[in-house]
């Protein structure tokens, strides 16, 4: 079971393991050809979306809200409906956010784990095709 005591934002080393994850994930999406379908759904200057990316991924993973308090409730579906997400743009996203994940060398095993299937899970949540 996760530790209680410590968030996964925690467990996982904070603000700089965050944006390293966030960091790796963007560089792996622009250059992997499987995720060439979901690179094309960005503007060719990442900052923006690796921004807020990490913005929502430090409340989510339980530390500092700072995607509700500049930008208010993620509603992800609703953020992403204009674009087309079916089941091959949610597994792109997967491969590219786990390996961002496998490269961090991530000790804990349960807290992995935990992060694997909880971001496959709202990857799932955005299709809407």
């Amino acid at each position: 079971m996760i530790n209680e005591e410590q968030s996964p934002y925690q467990r996982l080393g904070g603000e700089v393991a965050v944006r390293m994850l966030v960091d790796r994930f963007y560089d792996l999406m622009d250059t992997l050809p499987e995720a060439e379908s979901i690179r094309a759904m960005h503007p060719d200057d990442l900052s923006g979306s690796k921004d807020k990316l990490f913005k929502f991924l430090s409340g989510w993973l339980g530390g500092p809200q700072l995607y509700m308090e500049e930008y208010g409730h993620p509603r992800l579906r609703k953020r992403h409906m204009h674009f087309s997400v079916d089941e091959a743009a949610r597994d792109a996203w997967m491969l590219c956010m786990k390996q961002a994940i496998e490269e961090m060398a991530i000790d804990d095993a349960l807290l992995k784990q935990h992060l694997l299937h909880s971001l496959f899970k709202t990857a799932d949540f955005m299709r809407n095709q």
